[in-house]
């Protein structure tokens, strides 16, 4: 009887905590600010942009921020979340949850990154720890940021998963350039002032062939004096995507790839 007793208990405590998961909205939105730290304008940006990158490639990136965990450890939260409403595409399984609860005066903050069954190889949990979370989203996020935070985040996943760049080439390029502002600043005087000097006096600087470093540079350098500013320009139009809106969540599934961290 003790036994029926204690196995009666835990089904009603593991349903108990199913409950406290959202439910899938209605209409469906890609993104959920359940904890309210988005401005109107922020919201309208990111869902815009989502939305747009949605229909262009099917996958489907869901922001979902909420005030408490209900004692669900991060990643399992999120991993819940979009099984239960279904993100991403059936059979191709191409969903991403961003999790996001903002940091109380009694408790941390947490982040956690779910990937679908089919970006796990696309994205690996490492890149997704070491680069996106910790480097992209969390120096934002401790400002009180948390537009910035996750727009900078979702820059470098969107940028990854269409194929822009691999997760190794964003990684071999933020060791590259995590020395900070100097070297920057450095070569940006190097190639508007100094390069333009010289070749005024030696018209043949620059060859075709010796041309392609002066670009990739220049691609690096793009944005600002850190590593986040190439990869953060996070353009979505000001809000002037629309039209098509999101038709719905395609019924992904995940398996436990992603990572996350707190601050």
């Amino acid at each position: 009887m003790k036994s029926i007793k204690l196995i009666l208990l835990f089904i009603g405590v593991t349903l108990t905590a199913f409950a406290e998961i959202p439910e899938r909205p209605t209409p469906p939105r890609l993104v959920n600010d359940f904890a309210n730290v988005l401005s109107r304008n922020e919201y309208n940006q990111l869902e815009g942009t989502l939305e747009q990158f949605a229909r262009e490639t099917s996958t489907q990136i869901v922001v979902v921020t909420v005030k408490d965990l209900e004692g669900y450890d991060p990643g399992d939260y999120a991993f819940r979340l979009g099984e239960n409403w279904g993100v991403g595409q059936k059979g191709n399984d191409n969903g991403i949850v961003i999790l996001l609860k903002p940091k109380e005066a009694d408790s941390n903050g947490q982040i956690f990154v779910a990937t679908g069954y089919g970006l796990e190889g696309v994205l690996p949990d490492a890149v997704v720890n070491s680069t996106v979370v910790d480097n992209e989203m969390i120096p934002h996020f401790k400002e009180n940021n948390y537009y910035k935070g996750l727009a900078s985040g979702i820059k470098v996943i969107m940028d990854i998963t269409r194929g822009e760049y691999t997760a190794q080439e964003y990684q071999e390029y933020y060791a590259q350039n995590r020395g900070g502002g100097i070297p920057v600043l450095f070569f940006i005087i190097l190639f508007f002032v100094v390069l333009p000097i010289l070749r005024g006096r030696r018209r043949r600087f620059y060859s075709p062939g010796r041309s392609l470093p002066f670009w990739v540079a220049m691609g690096m350098m793009s944005g600002g004096n850190s590593h986040r500013g190439s990869f953060n320009n996070f353009s979505s139009g000001g809000g002037s995507f629309g039209g098509g809106g999101f038709g719905g969540f395609g019924g992904g599934s995940f398996g436990g790839g992603g990572a996350g961290g707190s601050w």
